[in-house]
């Protein structure tokens, strides 16, 4: 088994297998809207749920990015599901576009206006969570020197959801066909979908 220590980092790979092992990892397709009026979208797969009471989600841009400054300036941001069937317009956003020019318009998606928060969500996506900045921050190695990453947490505070992808009142992810962020380059869509019930302990009756 390949084995190495993360201060060297010396895999002998062509690439870093860290994000690769650290996958799936859901995308955080993040639009916001600038004090100016300029809308900005963007995907960041280091994303994730932090908690459900409250219910808060993360970002992490590498530096601090459009996405990151605009939600730190005006306090909001929306997560807009990242899906299979937008994968390539997912990709156009991407692109280091200048500061004022809508990811929008560059991948021709249509913004949709939100009810809470000034931030416009992406209207094609069958989902979206609208949020308000409750903090941020450079995580810390453990010599105390902060990441050039910036961190990004908000509080959901309304929710969009498209009756399309629900069955019998819940979301169906077969449906829906989230796409989530590999290593590399490489990308995937949820195709399979399986239940499992979690075990329960044996109580005294049972044994």
């Amino acid at each position: 088994m390949l084995f190495y220590t993360t201060d060297r980092n010396e895999h002998g790979l062509p690439h870093d297998p860290f994000k690769a092992i650290v996958s799936p990892r859901p995308i955080g397709w993040i639009s916001t809207r600038a004090r100016d009026g300029s809308v900005n979208l963007a995907p960041y797969s280091f994303f994730n749920a932090v908690c459900d009471s409250p219910k808060l989600v993360m970002f992490s841009s590498a530096g601090m990015k459009d996405s990151a400054s605009i939600a730190i300036e005006t306090g909001e941001f929306v997560a807009n599901l990242a899906t299979g069937d937008l994968a390539r317009q997912l990709n156009r956003t991407s692109a280091q576009a200048p500061r004022g020019v809508s990811e929008f318009a560059l991948a021709g998606l249509t913004e949709a206006p939100c009810r809470l928060v000034t931030a416009p969500r992406v209207a094609e996506s069958p989902a979206a969570l609208e949020c308000r900045v409750t903090e941020s921050f450079r995580p810390k190695g453990l010599d105390g020197t902060p990441s050039p990453y910036f961190m990004v947490i908000g509080e959901v505070v309304a929710v969009h959801i498209d009756e399309a992808i629900l069955t019998d009142g819940m979301l169906d992810m077969s449906l829906a066909r989230p796409l989530s962020r590999l290593g590399y380059l490489d990308y995937a869509v949820t195709e399979e979908v399986f239940q499992m019930s979690r075990p329960r302990m044996p109580d005294a009756s049972d044994v």
